[in-house]
This record gives C-alpha cells, structure tokens and sequence, in this order.
C-alpha cells in the first residue's frame, strides 16, 4: 500500500544552457540543427540526477538525522521583522526565475523572458514571475509625468493625469494573459524540452483599473461611427494595436495601474497599461498613452506583417486575435523526473479567451482513453483554471496529455487537427495538446504525436 501511495518528482532544470553556450546555440540554430540544445539539455538533467543519488544515499543509513536532531531552527532567535523591506522568496527557491531562451532573438531588448509554469501553485503568477515581451525593451517611467489621450471621433478630446485616473471608480479582475505566439517554436516539430519554455509566455493575474469605456464616455466617444480603437504605447517602439469597440462596450476591457495588489512592475508597463481580457497579449499594450477612436482598422506595422497566421495556402490570416481554448500539464512535465513508482497527482492548467474553462480531461496513453479531471474553484471568466487527475505509475512508458473545452463547447485540438487546417509554418496561436512521455526510468520528455 505504501508503495501506492507514495511518489516523488525530480524538478526540470531550470536552465538547461549556460550563458557562455549562447554563441553557439545561434550558430546551431541558423544551420537548422537542434541537438546541442537537446545535448545541453541533457547534460544538465543528467547533473539534477547526480545531486538527487547522493541525497538518497545519505538519507539511506538508520535514522534520519533531521528528524532525531534538533536543527538550529529551532534552538534559537530567527531574522527580525523587516529584514527586507520588500519580501524576497527563500533562497532555497531562487532557481525559480523568468528564463530568457536562448537563440530566440538577437536583441534582449526585443524578446521574451519565460514564466516557469512548472515550479507554480493554484493560478496566480507571482509579479516578479509574470512572463515579459518588449519590442524595445522596459522603462520605468515617472507616473508624475505620464499621461493618457484620448482623441479621434470624441467630442471633447481628454489628457489625463495618473493622479485622475486613480480617483475614478475602479475594478479588480482576475484574467490570464498570453502571447499569441505562445507554443510557437512547436508548429512544426519538438523544439524545446520544458513546459517553461513550451508554455511560458502565459501568467495570471489580478488586475486593477477604470473600464476603458468610462474614459471614452468622459471624451464623448462616438460609439456608433467609431468602431475601432487605436491603443499607442509609450516604449521606444510605439507599439499600437487595433481593438474592436464591441469588446469595450461590454466593460471588460480596463486601462489598469493595478497588478497583484500593488502597482505594475515596470516590465508590465508601469504605469498604466491596457488589459483586454482573452485577447492576445500584444494588445495588452503596455505604458500606455493614447486612446484614438476610428471608424476602421488601423492595420498597424505589427497587424499587418506580425501577428498574423500563416495558413497552408501561403494567405496571412489578420486580427485573429482570440486565444482559443488551451490547456498544459504542468507536472509530470518535460524535464522532470517520476523517481518512484505509485501515486502522483497529475496537474496543469487550461484557458480560453472565449470564457470559462468547463472541463479537462487527462490522458495517461497518448489520447486512447480520457479521464474527467478535476477542476481546482474558482473557474473565472478568461482566467487560468487550475486541474487535477489522481493517478498512480505502475513503472511503465506512458504519454501524458491534457484536454480542454470552454463553455462555448470549444474543444481543444489535437496536433493533427490543428495542422490540417493551418498547416505547419506558422507561429502564432498554436492551441494543440501537448504530450509528455514517461519513460521507464522515470524521464519526462517533450514529445509530439502524428
């Protein structure tokens, strides 16, 4: 029974290439190979392993010395209050970071750091853990001087102080944020190893702000000739994004200075940023400054050749901006290790941009059987919804995988579903189940299934 009841996981690496291998990866990248990536990869799991034998082995004699002597701890005066004045996480935890993948983009400035979904609880992203995208890198900008316009179709054009806005009527919303090109590196092949860097450009958080149509309403927007919205950024890049006025008219959409319960982190766009729920981030425009009402699309720089879907007859598919329903076991997941046999809880996340999650299933053979995972309160609107599946190894080689569907009856795709009607070259809003294999040594590898 113990041995039922029972289970241990290996944590994935991670980072699994060292700063000084950086140089190469890009060279290995440009000619089209992978397996100094995997090579690396492997190297530094076979490390986590070595660490992992010599604690079992000292953990091996009688009596546990943890248990029978009494620590330091628990001898004398801890830390006093306010060691830090802003909390820090242990240091037995500070692996647990944002990851840059290496090769990705030739400019910091310009790329991603990686949320690790892998090492987090519930469905809150911790602010310092929330995944980043810059198009020209962060700032951090005096609220003192920011502003906000709007402008265009209104009758009364406003500019709007921090000071101004933080005294309207606000709200606190709970809403996931993806890049559309989350999973991207996976259209056509395997590509890297965890579910960090499979899954990583997503967090959830709890965000405060003024509905967006408030302001609007103050500016006298027309709403009836005025169907779009242009959002403008502060940043070097200017970044600006087309947004339908229907998603604002329902009050979803927030100009928000609130992340967690203190104000945005500088690399979420502090001060002021744009939330729009279920949409793909790079609408979420960060530092924001301008407001500009429109009677069409703007078909802006990264509307019109970025952020679009490739689709297999060689047309770009434009404003798909939606993420669809979505779902990543989180643990057992690449790179990690099932260290014995016997019970584990399998556990991931799953989103839609169309609404509620309303069910799970998690398959432990590679999709021949399903099993109704269970779904971890509250299930919100547009949030992460954490699941659970109580499962027990019997020591074999399996394939993990999980399932979604949302409220509007969406079902998540398989890879063969998914390629078949957008082909394999493209990059944004890839939504398919992904797999994870076991393999009899207990190894958790990133695999993909025709």
């Amino acid at each position: 029974m113990q041995s039922q009841l029972t289970g241990k996981v290996r944590k994935a690496p991670e980072n699994f290439v060292c700063s000084g291998d950086v140089g190469t990866v890009f060279a290995e990248a440009r000619a089209g190979r992978r397996d100094f990536i995997r090579g690396a990869f492997a190297a530094a799991a076979a490390g986590a392993s070595a660490v992992h034998a010599q604690g079992r082995q000292a953990a091996s004699g009688e009596g546990d010395p943890n248990i029978l002597e009494l620590p330091a701890h628990s001898k004398g005066l801890g830390q006093p209050v306010v060691t830090d004045g802003y909390g820090k996480p242990s240091r037995y935890e500070a692996n647990v970071q944002r990851r840059q993948s290496p090769g990705l983009t030739q400019t910091k400035q310009a790329s991603v750091s990686f949320a690790p979904l892998q090492s987090l609880f519930g469905i809150v992203t911790p602010s310092g853990l929330h995944f980043e995208r810059h198009h020209q890198g962060w700032w951090d900008i005096d609220p003192s001087k920011h502003r906000l316009m709007i402008n265009g179709l209104v009758k009364n054009p406003k500019v709007f102080t921090m000071d101004e806005i933080m005294r309207l009527p606000s709200v606190s919303r709970f809403h996931f944020i993806e890049c559309g090109a989350n999973t991207g590196m996976e259209w056509g092949n395997v590509a890297v190893p965890t579910v960090q860097y499979t899954h990583g450009m997503l967090s959830c958080s709890e965000f405060t702000g003024v509905p967006l149509i408030t302001l609007l309403e103050m500016a006298g927007a027309d709403l009836k000739k005025g169907r779009f919205i242009l959002a403008e950024g502060a940043d070097g890049s200017s970044m600006t994004r087309t947004i339908p006025v229907e998603l604002i008219t329902s009050g979803e959409v927030l100009v928000a200075y609130g992340q967690n319960g203190e104000m945005l982190r500088p690399e979420q766009g502090y001060p002021l940023r744009l939330v729009v729920p279920g949409v793909q981030g790079v609408s979420w425009v960060k530092y924001l400054r301008r407001i500009e009402v429109g009677d069409m699309p703007y078909a802006a720089k990264d509307e019109a050749i970025h952020y679009v879907d490739l689709m297999p007859d060689g047309q770009h598919r434009q404003y798909s901006s939606i993420q669809e329903c979505k779902s990543v076991v989180t643990t057992p997941s690449g790179g990690q290790m099932l260290l014995d046999k016997g019970f584990y809880s399998i556990t991931g996340l799953a989103w839609s941009g169309r609404g509620k999650v309303r069910r799970v299933d998690v398959s432990v053979d590679g999709g021949r059987n399903w099993r109704a995972a269970r779904l971890e309160g509250p299930v919100m609107d547009k949030c992460l919804t954490r699941f659970h599946l109580d499962w027990v190894w019997n020591g074999e080689e399996c394939i993990i995988q999980s399932r979604a569907m949302d409220e509007t009856g969406y079902v998540q795709p398989s890879y063969q579903q998914l390629r078949a009607a957008r082909g394999t070259r493209s990059i944004y809003h890839n939504n398919s189940i992904q797999s994870w294999a076991v393999r009899a040594n207990g190894e958790v590898a990133n695999v993909q299934l025709a």
